[in-house]
């Protein structure tokens, strides 16, 4: 099993820390996991890897421009996101990471808890580009995600889309 990782924690370790998660999740993705499954056990590993996740999980795109909240661990979350609104709405539009140090300097920050300070979305792109998904992470701490965070969870989502590569029907 492994450690949870303490917030800030110095460079080095939390880049050891996360290939040890990364190996641990390629691991558990086998080959007949389906992809929700797969989702809910990426969810598991980080959220209970990082002391400072205090919000961790997948919104899914279900229909056109629009994310529904997947597999997640924490408090509630929102349940349905137009790709026009919000932190999770920017990655999926622009398909690129979010990385915000202070959700309330971000235009049109939805606000889903009121305790989560700083945010990392990551999309998830199938095989054409398209997106797939978003993985959300929350922090109750300004400016708690970086660019060791955004290597690593980049590269985790696109070792669920290398397995995973195209939207299920829901």
């Amino acid at each position: 099993m492994l450690e949870v990782l303490p917030r800030q924690s110095e460079p080095m370790r939390k880049q050891k820390h996360y290939s040890e998660v990364y190996a641990s999740i390629q691991s558990l993705l086998t080959a007949d996991s389906d992809w929700l499954a797969a989702m809910a056990t990426i969810v598991s590993e980080l959220h209970n890897a990082f002391e400072s996740f205090d919000w961790t999980g997948f919104y899914r795109v279900v229909r056109d421009d629009h994310l529904q909240i997947g597999p997640y661990q924490g408090s509630h979350g929102c349940l349905d996101i137009p790709f026009k609104r919000g932190v999770c709405g920017a990655a999926a539009t622009s398909k690129k990471t979010q990385l915000v140090p202070d959700v309330e300097a971000f235009p049109g920050h939805i606000a889903c808890s009121s305790a989560t300070k700083s945010e990392i979305v990551v999309p998830v792109l199938g095989k054409k580009g398209e997106v797939l998904a978003v993985l959300d992470i929350d922090s109750n701490v300004l400016n708690d995600f970086d660019a060791v965070d955004q290597h690593w969870l980049e590269s985790i989502c696109q070792l669920y889309a290398m397995r995973y590569p195209m939207r299920p029907s829901v």
